[in-house]
Order: structure tokens, then C-alpha cells, then sequence
């Protein structure tokens, strides 16, 4: 047996500690662990960035880690079990990252296709999103690592996200908004939670005694710990007295010791509410220890089959087939007639866009781009069809990354990384003090250490160097931009200069660094060309002081070409092909933290891309790499079209196993598709204005809007299709004053293994008030093989079945009357029905 984790004795180290020491727990000790009291023994905790995958403490250089598909693309598996093992897989990679608590699931609504975290989140369905949010915690939690349930809440937009003042009915932030997290809550209890940047109605949430005491601490009677997002703190005494037990990250910003001590002393901060906030924090290191990792860990990555198998499956069942006309998937991996040519074209074909951007972009363990997931099935098959390649055209909103094309002097592929302490040039500058060979170009310095640098020594430089050898001879893009200063140089000679010019930008986390500067030089095919970058930290940045430490820069290449030319050359490659893979999207550049998407179209030509693509080939199958969606104006050009969001380590290797069949498709869409972003609930009310957004589609999000209004979307909530067909029938409907059980029979009436998704709707028949068409209460996902009938079982709650948020009595209200039980395969093709019964009207309140 293992032995038993020690555990704190809360009550008597709030009886042991001084005042002093429990206002010094209350902040982070530094960016990524809590403050330690070694004269009581009390450790540090670490946590770590974990939406999809667990990136430890190091942003420059880090340890590899294994990139889990998205969350919207892991809610479309719509299977409880999947999201369970990924949680615990996720625990696992944790404990050897030394990580104590992971710092997720995000659990925030979908409430537009613009959001910059859409991505990052579950779904714009309420029910979805807290089931999803719950098994992955609770697989976390299975390993006794603490999930930290984020961002609580309403961060459903970066725009102005920490000014931003949400204004929303109480009904819809019940309903909808904080819904998932009450669900995860009463299902999976995360041992911690981190609030949201924003303010609702006029006070920002980690100040907000009506959201953190009245709501969470009194009516769910949570007692984990809260904690706040990375500097979304904005008071000492409002904070602590609403329950923030967490400031972070450390060094505090607000909770100074002297500061702090003086408002306990005067009274203005009650020596209690100090208490209550530290018990909380120490009820934090008691969860962390029972992890039992070492103190001493050292961070490693998770490079296994079992960790592999397990992102492939997930990444396989995330997928959705949105359309298949005459069968064209799945694709053959041998030729039936002779010699076949499939063109694989598009901007993401050789590109893996494995997640979105912000704090859930990490260094991968390893990417399969689409090419080389498609080219392993060729090869399977046995090399009958030959595959051709047009890019077709650009995406990258910066040059592209250039780590995997350019190799060191001794052959090995990277970027060969050595720091100075003084400048390029300079008669003194002596040897290196750290060597380094970077696998990316985009080279972020905020946490680069070294025992050469004293503490607080931010001024340092760095020569970044490869070689890079063109595929084709022409004029070359060079370009570089920067938090601190950089020069690229080829062969010695200087191209771009991000120096001596350097115009403000939003290059970097938050956006502090500098424009993207770009230079051009002709290159031959097949040469040899010296590429060096000269880096000075950010203490050389010309345009701002305060910035991020280390600083960083990002460098790209790459040959200049007119969208007409790129777009040129893929028509000729896809005049000569039997099938056309258009392999499109966008990627963590265009989505992520720190911003919205300004409009919901791909940016770039891929639009014009496909026009000219279906203009000389009939045979195109469109795959699509995004969070959250697109506008898709050729959609009716097309034949096949598959939402494979953004994939994680095993992207290409799972659209290749749908578009070949390997995989028969299973996922259903977390989001409804509208034909245009005018369409979407939130269109009139999104991003701030003058600091300040209305919720005014109030309950009205997703599907319950569109279904509402009758505005038909692209593609509807829960949608998609399978390489097989199912019937689902035999509906029994059975309940009693607790609980509504639901059983059918679901068969697989195809030629092909495969899984269905019921998904289970209510709706009530004569509502008192105005209510949604229908809303999802449950789900199942069942493995069928031809010709195979199962029953599937779903149960939920009368009262979670029936209930809306009453605002006169400020209470859950469960009616009594008629209500409807729909059953089906989507949310706009229900195919059974029945009815069930409430009494008696009935008010609650709680989990």
C-alpha cells in the first residue's frame, strides 16, 4: 500500500500562523505557485495551464507536452466516457509535470462564433457544456489533482475583458451562464475555482460578494478555493471580503503585507474574513498533497502509445461530417481503376494547427499535419494513388513559423539558440552563457532564467541561428517582430530591421510587443542560406519599459507569391486530380486569447481558393480546422465538408481516419453553424461599447434563438452524419415526482459499424412565461455494429427538466403541467415523442 498523505491541521495553523503570514498566503509567491510558510511546514502548490494539455511552468523552452483536441471539438464527441479518460489522462501528465492543480477546464459559453476563447470552451449549450466540464474534472480529480473550474464568470469575449461591464437579466445568467458551472459542481465538485476577468452588472466578479458568497459559497455551499485569474484583481478589502482566497500570480499587486496588516488593524478588513481566506488556501495545499508528488519533481514529458491511443480517439470521435453528397466519403486508400491522383490543397494541409492561442497554446510533443496523415493511408493502401500538393493559398497572419525547416550547423533540425551578456559587436562580449536548439521560431523569453543572470537582471541578448534551404528559387519574405529588439540576417546580410525602426503593434501575450517588420532577398533552390536573428531583451525595447521580462521575438520566411499565382498553381494541380482534399480554416493566429475575431469569414483568399477549385473539379471535399464557425459561402460547390476543429497531437492522423473510413464519424456539432454572422443571437451586442455589453438575447443563445425566431442556421446544434444510418425507436417514458427516465432503441440499419447520439429535449406545453422552443437535458452515445439494436438510457431530474429562473421570487420555479419529452439525433430532427407530468409548482434553490 502507498502510504497516506500528510495532511495539514488547518485549525491549529490558523491558531499557530501570524497575521503577517496568513496575508503572505493569500497572493501567488510567484507565477505559478502559491506562497509557502516553512516555519509551519506548510508547502508551495503549483499549478499549471491546462485547457488541453498540461503545459508545466516553462513558456520559453518548455518540456513537451501532449496537446488534447479543443474544447468545443471535445464537447462534439458528446461521449461522457471520452472525456473522463481524457481528464485523468490529463491528471496523469500533471503530477509529472509536478503540477498540483491544473488551471481548467473552461467551461464559459459559446455565445458567438467571434469569441476568442470559443474555442477553448465547451459548447453554447448550458447542458453540454456542464457535463463536459464535470467528467473532465472529474477524470482530473480521479488522479488527486485539483481542477480548477474557469472562468467564473460570463468571460464570453476578450474585448476590453478585464474593463468590460457584462450587463445581464438574473434569469439568463442563471439559466445559461452559470449553469455549466452548477452543474459541474453538484456532478464533479472542482476542489477550485478562478473567476472572470469582467464585471456583471457593475462589479467585477472577483469582488462580487453577490456571485462568490451569495451564489457559490451560500446557496451551492461551496467551500474549494477561489482564486483569481492572472491579474484580474482589482481591490484589496472588496476582494477578500467577497472570498478572492487567491491573488494571482505573485509577487501581489494588492495584497501588499504592510498595506493589508493596516486595514486589519484599523479595522477596515476584519481579522476574520483573513482567517476564512487562508483557511481556504491551506484547504488547497490539503488537496495538493494528496497527489504526492516529490518537491524535487522534475518536469517530464508523457511520450506513450496509451497517451497516443487516447488523442487519437478522442480526436476521431470530435470530428463531424456536415455533408456527403453521393457518398463521396469515405475516400479509397487504393485505386479501383487503374492509377488515382487525390490533390491535397490548402493553407492547413501542411500546416498543424493542433490548438488555438493564449494560455492554451503549449509546445506539443509532436504534430501530424493533414499531408501526413493522408499520405500514411496512401502508403497503407499500397501507393495505388499518388497525391499532389498546392498550398494553394496563405493564412498566417504573421511569416510562418520556420522551427521545423531550418536545421543547425551539424545537421540536427532547429534553431540553434546562444545568450550574451553583452551585445552584438561589442569588443568585450566574450563566450556564451547558455546554448540552447529551439524547436519553433516564435521564441517567447517572459520566464527564460539562467544562473548566470542575477535576480532581476532582465538585460541580456541572444543570437538565434539555422540554416534554411529554399524549395524554389525567387524573391523571399523575411520578417520579424518583437518585445525587445531584433536584426535577421542572411548570410550576414541584414534584411529586416526591428531595431533602429520599431512601430507599436500586438506581437505577443497581451499585445505589448511591436509590428511585424518585413525584408525581402532573392534565394536560389538547393543553397545553403546562414539565418541569423540578433536579439536584445525587453530592456532594449524602444516603445515601453513595463514590458514582460525577458521579452521575445518571433521570426518567419517565406517566398513572395500574389494570391492569383498561389491560387494558380492549385487549379493546375487540381485539374489533373480524381478527388480534391481542400484542407482550410483558421488558426491560433487569427483565434485566441486575447482578442476577438473581428468577423466570422476565413481570412485571406481561401474563399476565392475554393471557387476556382470547384470551377474545374467536381470531386472536392473541404476540411475545415477552427474553434468555433466560419462562413462558409461555397458550401453548396462542395460535396464532402468535415469540421475537424483544432486536433491536438494527433490532428492529421484522425481527419485522415474519417476521410478514409478507418473511423466512421461520429461527433454532432456543440455549436450551431448560422449561414452568416448577422444571423447569430448576440450580432447587435457583442464586444464593448464604452465598457459596457448587453446580454439582450437574454436565454436566447444558440439554438434556442434560432429555433425561436425560426431562422434557419447552416447547420443546426447537435448535427451530424455518419457513414451508416440509424433508427431510433420503442420510446418508454417512465417518472414520478423525482425523476424522469427515458429508454429507446437505437439501431444501426447500414453496412457500416458506427455510433448514434441520442439526445434527449424538453419542452413545456403551455408555458406561464416565454420559454425556448426546446432545451437539451441529456445525451448518450452508443456503439452499435450493423444491423445491431441497443437500448440506451438517459435519467434526469423533474426539477433540472422542467425549471426556469423565476425573478420575482428569486428562485428556481418548476411548474406544474404537460411537458414534452423529445427524442432524436439533432436538434432540428426529432423523431420521438412523448409526454410526462408535474403535479404540483415547486421553487428550490441550490445544486
Amino acid at each position: 500500500m502507498s502510504p497516506v498523505p500528510r495532511q495539514l491541521d488547518i485549525e491549529q495553523l490558523i491558531e499557530d500562523l501570524t497575521i503577517e503570514e496568513k496575508i503572505s498566503l493569500l497572493a501567488g509567491k510567484d507565477f505559478w505557485h502559491t506562497m509557502n510558510i516553512d516555519r509551519l511546514n506548510i508547502p508551495s502548490v503549483r499549478v499549471s495551464d491546462g485547457p488541453n494539455g498540461i503545459r508545466g511552468t516553462k513558456f520559453f523552452n518548455s518540456v513537451p507536452s501532449n496537446c488534447f483536441p479543443c474544447g468545443t471539438g471535445l464537447a462534439a464527441t458528446f461521449n461522457k466516457d471520452v472525456l473522463l479518460q481524457a481528464g485523468e489522462l490529463m491528471g496523469k501528465e500533471a503530477k509529472m509535470k509536478g503540477a498540483h492543480v491544473i488551471l481548467g477546464p473552461t467551461c464559459n459559453i459559446v455565445r458567438s462564433p467571434l469569441g476568442g476563447r470559443s474555442f477553448e470552451s465547451y459548447s453554447e449549450d448550458p447542458l453540454l457544456s456542464g457535463h463536459a466540464a464535470s467528467h473532465i474534472v472529474k477524470g482530473i480529480q480521479n488522479e488527486n489533482v485539483v481542477a480548477c473550474l474557469k472562468h467564473f464568470v460570463c468571460n464570453d469575449q476578450e474585448h476590453e475583458r478585464k474593463a468590460v461591464d457584462n450587463v445581464i437579466t438574473e434569469r439568463a445568467l442563471r439559466e445559461i451562464y452559470l449553469k455549466p458551472f452548477q452543474i459541474a459542481l453538484r456532478d464533479a465538485y472542482p476542489k477550485a475555482l478562478m473567476t472572470a476577468y469582467n464585471k456583471i452588472n457593475g462589479v467585477h466578479v472577483s469582488q462580487s460578494k453577490k456571485i462568490l458568497q451569495e451564489v457559490l459559497r451560500d446557496e451551492w455551499k461551496y467551500d474549494g478555493t477561489v482564486m483569481s485569474d492572472w491579474h484580474g484583481v482589482y481591490s484589496a478589502k472588496e476582494s477578500l471580503d467577497a472570498g478572492l482566497n487567491l491573488e494571482m500570480p505573485g509577487p501581489t499587486r494588492f495584497r501588499q503585507a504592510i498595506p493589508t496588516l493596516h486595514s486589519v488593524q484599523t479595522n477596515e478588513i476584519h481579522r476574520d474574513v483573513i482567517d476564512e481566506n487562508a483557511r481556504a488556501i491551506l484547504r488547497l495545499v490539503n488537496e495538493s498533497l494528496k497527489a504526492g508528488i516529490p518537491e524535487d519533481v522534475v518536469e517530464s514529458p508523457n511520450p506513450t502509445k496509451e497517451a497516443s491511443d487516447l488523442l487519437r480517439k478522442a480526436g476521431d470521435e470530435s470530428i463531424v461530417l456536415l455533408k456527403n453528397e453521393g457518398n463521396i466519403l469515405p475516400l479509397s486508400k487504393t485505386a479501383i481503376k487503374g492509377q488515382e491522383k487525390i490533390a491535397v490543397i490548402g493553407p492547413n494541409a501542411k500546416a498543424a494547427q493542433d490548438s488555438g492561442g493564449g494560455s492554451a497554446s503549449l509546445n506539443a510533443s509532436y504534430k501530424i499535419t493533414p499531408y501526413e496523415g493522408i499520405e500514411s493511408k496512401i502508403i497503407e493502401g499500397g501507393n495505388s494513388i499518388s497525391l499532389d500538393y498546392s498550398l494553394g493559398a496563405f493564412l498566417d497572419r504573421s511569416l510562418p513559423d520556420v522551427g521545423n525547416v531550418l536545421f543547425t550547423a551539424s545537421g540536427k533540425k532547429g534553431i540553434n539558440a546562444k545568450f550574451y551578456k553583452k551585445p552584438p559587436g561589442a569588443t568585450d562580449r566574450g563566450p556564451h552563457f547558455e546554448e540552447f536548439v529551439l524547436s519553433t521560431s516564435k521564441i517567447f523569453l517572459s520566464d527564460f532564467k539562467s544562473p548566470e543572470l542575477k535576480p532581476g537582471e532582465l538585460l541580456f541578448y541572444a543570437d538565434f541561428e539555422g540554416i534554411y534551404i529554399p524549395d524554389e528559387t525567387g524573391e523571399y519574405e523575411f520578417g520579424a517582430s518583437c518585445l525587445g529588439t531584433a536584426q535577421v540576417f542572411v548570410n550576414d546580410q541584414l534584411v529586416v530591421d526591428n531595431k533602429t525602426k520599431q512601430t507599436k503593434g500586438d506581437a505577443f501575450f497581451l499585445g505589448l510587443g511591436t509590428q511585424e517588420e518585413r525584408g525581402t532577398i532573392k534565394l536560389t533552390k538547393g543553397v545553403k542560406y546562414n539565418i541569423r536573428v540578433e536579439f536584445g531583451s525587453s530592456p532594449t525595447y524602444t516603445l515601453n519599459k513595463a514590458a514582460l521580462e525577458g521579452g521575445g521575438v518571433f521570426f518567419g520566411i517565406r517566398i513572395i507569391s500574389t494570391a492569383e499565382e498561389a491560387i494558380s498553381r492549385a487549379v493546375e494541380v487540381a485539374k489533373k486530380a480524381d478527388k480534391v482534399i481542400l484542407v482550410v480554416g483558421i488558426s491560433k493566429e487569427w483565434e485566441s486569447e486575447g482578442f476577438d475575431r473581428p468577423t466570422m469569414d476565413i481570412p485571406g483568399h481561401t474563399n476565392e481558393l475554393v471557387d476556382a477549385i470547384t470551377a474545374v473539379n467536381k470531386n472536392v471535399i473541404v476540411v475545415n480546422q477552427s474553434g468555433s464557425p466560419v462562413t462558409l459561402p461555397w458550401i453548396n460547390k462542395v460535396q464532402g465538408f468535415v469540421q475537424a476543429w483544432y486536433g491536438g497531437n494527433e490532428l492529421g492522423n484522425t481527419i485522415a481516419d474519417v476521410l478514409f473510413g478507418d473511423y466512421n464519424p461520429s461527433g454532432k456539432l456543440s455549436m450551431t453553424f448560422p449561414k452568416r454572422i448577422e444571423d447569430n443571437p448576440s450580432f447587435l451586442n457583442f464586444a464593448s461599447t464604452n465598457g459596457t455589453v448587453l446580454y439582450g438575447e437574454d436565454v436566447y443563445v444558440g439554438y434556442r434563438y434560432y429555433e425561436k425566431v425560426g431562422v434557419e442556421p447552416l447547420f443546426p446544434f447537435g448535427y451530424g452524419l455518419s457513414y451508416t444510418t440509424f433508427e431510433l425507436s420503442n420510446l418508454v417514458v417512465s417518472y414520478d415526482a423525482e425523476n424522469v427516465n427515458v429508454k429507446v432503441s437505437v439501431t444501426n440499419t447500414g453496412k457500416v459499424d458506427g455510433a448514434e447520439i441520442v439526445q434527449l429535449y424538453v419542452s413545456q406545453v403551455n408555458p406561464s412565461i416565454n420559454r425556448p422552443v426546446k432545451e437539451l437535458k441529456d445525451f448518450g452515445k452508443q456503439f452499435l455494429k450493423a444491423g445491431e439494436t441497443k437500448v440506451v438510457e438517459l435519467n434526469v431530474s423533474v426539477k433540472e427538466a422542467t425549471s426556469y429562473w423565476n425573478m420575482y421570487y428569486n428562485k428556481w420555479q418548476s411548474e406544474k403541467g404537460k411537458y414534452k419529452i423529445l427524442v432524436g439525433n439533432s436538434s432540428d430532427n426529432i423523431t420521438l415523442e412523448d409526454e410526462f407530468e408535474v403535479a404540483k409548482t415547486t421553487y428550490w434553490l441550490g445544486l
